[in-house]
C-alpha cells in the first residue's frame, strides 16, 4: 500500500479488500437504475395524490451523502444528478448481515444502487424502503466535508469546499459537493442552447473553422505557437474565427456563426482566461446598426429562455436587458469621464501629452489606438453598468471595420458593455480588398517588429476578398462573460470548468 495514502484512505482501502474477500466487487461492470431522485419523488407524489400510498419497486443509484445508524435501522441519503433522496434500510427487510455490512463497509462518497418501494416517513420525507442494495463504486478518498463553527453562540456552517484555488484545481470534488456549482454549468449549457436556437431560427448556419492556423488574425492579441512535425511548419492556435468565417461570405453563405474556443497568450484576471469560448457571427447585407438591434433581440431571447425574465442581479446591481440599450459615442464617453477630447489629437504623441495634462497615466511607446483603449478600459468601462453600446471607434484600433463615409478616421464599430464589463464587439465589416491590404500594412507599421500583437498580413484572406465579399455586419461575444452575468459570478474561473492555473510549486 502506498505511503502517500492518508490514514482515512488506508482505512477505506482495507474495507475495499475485505469486500473483495467476501466476493463483493467494489467496482462492478454493470449498474441499473429505473428512476432518478427527481422522477422517483414525482412518481410518489403522483400516486399519493391518486390515493395510492404504495407503489411498484424502483431502483435508484447515487452517491452516499449521509448515514445514520440506529440499531436495526439505518437512514442514509444518496445524491444523483437531480438531487437527494433518503434511503431506509432495516434488518427486517434486508437481514442483519446485509445491514451490518452496509454500516461497517460503506462510506460517505460511495456510489450505490438501491431497490425498494417509496413511502413517506413520519416527518414527511419521501424515502425508499430498501429491500436490496449493491455497491457500484468505492470512494477511496473522502470528499471534503462541511464544517460547523460556533460564532456568537450560533452555529455557522461553512461551505464544504470554499477555497477558490482548491475548487478550481479539483473541480470534480467541487461539483460533487456543491450543487450550486453544478447549476452554474447547467445554466451555461442552457445559454449556449438558447444562442444556437436564436441564430438557427434566423437562418444562420453553424460551422467549424480551423483551430490550428498558419496565420493568426482577427484581433490584436498574442497567439500560442506550436510546430507541426510532419509539415515542418509553425502553426498558431486561433485568436479569432473572423477571417475564416468571412471567407464563407465570399462563398455565398450569407449568415454564418461559430461557437468555440479561442486562445490568447496573455494575462489572466477576473474577466480574462487564456482559453475562452466565443460566439462569432457574420450577416450579409447588414451594418453595425442592424447588428446592434440583432444583439438586443438575441440577448433578450437568451434571458427569456434561461432566466425566464429580462432582468438579473449581478453583484448586487439590478441589470435590465430590455431594449433599447443606451448608446454612447466613444469620443463623447471618454471626454465625459477624463476631460480628454480624443478627436482633437491625431497622433500618439499629442494624445499622450493631453493625457499627461489631465494627470492620466501614459503607457510608454503606446500607439494612439492603445492609449485610447486604455482610457476606455480604465475610466469609461467601469461606469457602464446598464447595457450600453459604445460606438464609432478610431480607425487605428479597428483594422477590419469599415470607415464612416463622412469621416474616414472613424470606423463603424461598437462594443457592448454590461455591469462594467465588455461583453461583445461588432463591426460594419470591411469588404474592400484594397483598403484591407492598406490596413494590414498600416497595422504592421504601428507595432514594433517583435510585438506579437501586430496584425499579420493574410494573403489568402485578401485573395478571398478580391473574389467579392458582400457588405456585412460581424459580431463577437465571450460566452464565459455572458455566463458570469447570468449566474452572478464575479470571476471568469467560476464559469470555466477547468480554468488555467499556475503550477502549485510555482505558487509556494
Amino acid at each position: 500500500m502506498s505511503s502517500d495514502y492518508s490514514n482515512l484512505e488506508k482505512i477505506r482501502l482495507e474495507k475495499l479488500t475485505r469486500l473483495r474477500k467476501q466476493g463483493i466487487e467494489p467496482y462492478p461492470t454493470r449498474a441499473h437504475r429505473t428512476h432518478t431522485s427527481k422522477t422517483a419523488i414525482h412518481l410518489f407524489e403522483q400516486t399519493e395524490s391518486e390515493g395510492n400510498a404504495s407503489g411498484s419497486v424502483i431502483t435508484l443509484a447515487g452517491r452516499i451523502r449521509s448515514m445514520r445508524a440506529m440499531g436495526k435501522i439505518t437512514f442514509a441519503h444518496i445524491e444523483d444528478g437531480d438531487g437527494k433522496i433518503q434511503l431506509f434500510l432495516r434488518a427486517n427487510d434486508l437481514g442483519e448481515d446485509a445491514l451490518n455490512l452496509f454500516n461497517r463497509e460503506f462510506d460517505l462518497g460511495d456510489f450505490i444502487q438501491a431497490s425498494g418501494e417509496l413511502f413517506r416517513t413520519k416527518t414527511g420525507e419521501i424515502t425508499l424502503r430498501v429491500n436490496e442494495y449493491r455497491l457500484l463504486a468505492k470512494a477511496v478518498t473522502p470528499l471534503p466535508a462541511a464544517k460547523d463553527e460556533e460564532v456568537d453562540g450560533k452555529i455557522v456552517r461553512h461551505t464544504a469546499l470554499s477555497d477558490p484555488e482548491m475548487r478550481y484545481r479539483q473541480r470534480y470534488a467541487d461539483l460533487a459537493i456543491n450543487p450550486d456549482v453544478r447549476e452554474i454549468f447547467r445554466k451555461r449549457a442552457a445559454i449556449m442552447r438558447a444562442l444556437r436556437e436564436f441564430l438557427d431560427n434566423n437562418a444562420f448556419l453553424e460551422v467549424e473553422t480551423p483551430i490550428l492556423q498558419p496565420i493568426y488574425g482577427g484581433a490584436a492579441a498574442r497567439p500560442f505557437t506550436t510546430f507541426h512535425n510532419q509539415l515542418k511548419q509553425n502553426l498558431f492556435l486561433r485568436i479569432s474565427f473572423e477571417l475564416y468565417l468571412k471567407r464563407l461570405l465570399v462563398g455565398n453563405i450569407e449568415r454564418v456563426y461559430e461557437i468555440g474556443r479561442d486562445f490568447r497568450n496573455e494575462g489572466v484576471d477576473r474577466t480574462h482566461n487564456p482559453e475562452f469560448t466565443q460566439l462569432e457571427f457574420y450577416m450579409a447585407y447588414a451594418d453595425y446598426e442592424k447588428v446592434m438591434e440583432f444583439t438586443e433581440d438575441m440577448l433578450v431571447f437568451t434571458a427569456d429562455q434561461v432566466l425566464g425574465k429580462r432582468t438579473l442581479i449581478y453583484q448586487g446591481q439590478e441589470i435590465n436587458l430590455e431594449p433599447p440599450w443606451r448608446r454612447v459615442e466613444l469620443a463623447q464617453g471618454i471626454l465625459e469621464v477624463t476631460g480628454v477630447d480624443i478627436d482633437a489629437y491625431s497622433t500618439a504623441e499629442s494624445l499622450a501629452a493631453a493625457m499627461q495634462d489631465k494627470d492620466l497615466p501614459v503607457e510608454p511607446q503606446a500607439t494612439r489606438g492603445r492609449l485610447i483603449d486604455n482610457m476606455l478600459g480604465d475610466y469609461l468601462t467601469p461606469t457602464l453598468i446598464q447595457p450600453t453600446f459604445v460606438y464609432n471607434y478610431p480607425r487605428d484600433i479597428s483594422p477590419l471595420a469599415k470607415s464612416k463615409p463622412e469621416n474616414p478616421s472613424i470606423v463603424e464599430r461598437f462594443e457592448g458593455y454590461i455591469a462594467g464589463m465588455e461583453l461583445c464587439n461588432a463591426f460594419t465589416e470591411l469588404n474592400d480588398p484594397l483598403d484591407q491590404e492598406a490596413r494590414f500594412l498600416e497595422m504592421g507599421r504601428d507595432y514594433d517588429a517583435e510585438d506579437e500583437e501586430r496584425h499579420p498580413m493574410d494573403e489568402d484572406y485578401l485573395r478571398a476578398m478580391r473574389y467579392g465579399m458582400p457588405p456585412n455586419g460581424g459580431f463577437g461575444m465571450g460566452i464565459d462573460r455572458l455566463t458570469m452575468l447570468f449566474t452572478d459570478c464575479p470571476n471568469i474561473r467560476e464559469v470555466i470548468m477547468f480554468p488555467h492555473l499556475r503550477e502549485q510549486d510555482m505558487e509556494a
